[in-house]
């Protein structure tokens, strides 16, 4: 089993590394400050600079304008990526596009792909994922509320999404909804193309997080819908299949948050170390760096950060070798491992920081706040836990 990258992925990674170094960090004040949509005319500009470079959109099918990185290549990219919050978003691959691009390309109509993912894949349009709902838990998409009813030529939605995110400003929204109600557990729901337009569909409002009620790119919206008709051929994929293909939505988009927040990992070590090595904290010249207990935080994050990175590439490449259902395993345990690891490494070097760690004035606390998420969304870390040992005690019992 080798993960060596190839070289030609490995310059890939060098190039976006120094643009993302050079020309997507240096926003990160302004966009920390004043929020998303002041520095959306910089990183319009910034990705026309990537486009024209081939680098935009890089695991997106090569015949829509992406690069078509396979799983394991395009992980590697996210990781750089994740150095900075603008980094996908500057670089075309950001959620929930990727997930909803990724299934219109596997199972939308020749008319539906023609009609969204050339303008998703090229970055002109925006889209949202519709599944949670306000009353029921998000960690079992089987318990929907929202319905869907066949009204000849229609479909006819009725109920409440919240944790949409991306809802402000999208063009499309792919809604799971119940169209058969009296069907088994796995085969009660479907997806369905809603634009943004359709009559009865209403962003209502953006969710405040944790004191920021978000704003165009990095909002979670509340969106409803009231007797809200589409067209028959706006159901994606089969009728009842909607569990299937959030599963397989899902199964790669873990690969995609995990190395990404494997970014964040190495970026918050990064900015810790510089904190280190630079901060005074006592006579004779002491440093930070020269407490053994930031050492040892140092050296622990380290081995973390190595060790999550190879669990998840294996996860990558378990996935392109059997699928994501006999890898279902792999995709639950580096959910919730990753994400404990991105825990500590970010609170570490939050500490480190001290007080300036509390402020806008560098990504710590920003990472801190957005990324606390990442042990509840694609279903809470217990849960994960929960599935891979009744899985694991299954067999021992077979």
């Amino acid at each position: 089993m080798d993960f060596t990258p190839s070289q030609a992925i490995l310059d890939i990674c060098a190039r976006i590394r120094e643009i993302v170094d050079a020309e997507v960090v240096p926003l990160e004040p302004q966009f920390l400050a004043e929020g998303a949509g002041a520095v959306l005319p910089a990183i319009r500009e910034k990705r026309a600079k990537v486009k024209a470079l081939g680098l935009f959109a890089p695991n997106h099918p090569r015949e829509y304008g992406g690069m078509g990185l396979d799983l394991v290549d395009h992980g590697l990219v996210s990781e750089v990526l994740g150095r900075s919050p603008l980094g996908h978003y500057v670089f075309g691959c950001n959620a929930p596009d990727a997930g909803n691009i990724e299934l219109l390309h596997m199972f939308g109509t020749a008319a539906q792909k023609q009609t969204w993912l050339p303008g998703l894949v090229g970055g002109e349009m925006r889209s949202c994922f519709g599944m949670t709902e306000p009353g029921n838990s998000g960690a079992n998409p089987l318990f929907l509320e929202t319905r869907a009813e066949l009204d000849g030529e229609h479909w006819v939605i009725n109920g409440d999404k919240w944790f949409t995110t991306g809802a402000d400003g999208s063009s499309l929204c792919i809604v799971m909804a119940v169209t058969d109600p009296h069907a088994g557990a796995h085969e009660r729901a479907s997806m369905i193309l809603v634009p943004a337009d359709a009559p009865g569909y209403r962003h209502v409002r953006n969710t405040p997080v944790m004191g920021h009620a978000g704003e165009d790119l990095y909002s979670h919206g509340e969106v409803s819908f009231d007797d809200c008709r589409v067209p028959a051929e706006n159901l994606l994929g089969e009728r009842g299949k909607g569990f299937a293909l959030a599963q397989y939505r899902l199964g790669p988009g873990r690969i995609h948050h995990c190395m990404r927040w494997l970014g964040i990992c190495a970026r918050s070590l990064d900015l810790m170390m510089a904190r280190a090595a630079d901060r005074v904290i006592g006579t004779g010249n002491r440093h930070l760096a020269d407490s053994d207990i930031v050492k040892a935080w140092i050296a622990e994050s380290a081995a973390e950060i190595e060790a999550a990175r190879l669990l998840v590439l294996r996860t990558a490449w378990r996935i392109e070798q059997v699928g994501s259902k006999a890898a279902r395993n792999d995709i639950s345990m580096i959910k919730y491992f990753v994400a404990d690891v991105l825990r500590k490494v970010v609170d570490r070097a939050l500490q480190a920081h001290g007080g300036l760690g509390m402020t806008e004035y560098t990504p710590i606390a920003w990472f801190y706040r957005e990324e606390r998420a990442a042990r509840i969304y694609d279903g809470p870390d217990e849960v994960h836990k929960l599935s891979v040992a009744r899985r694991m005690l299954r067999e021992i019992a077979q």
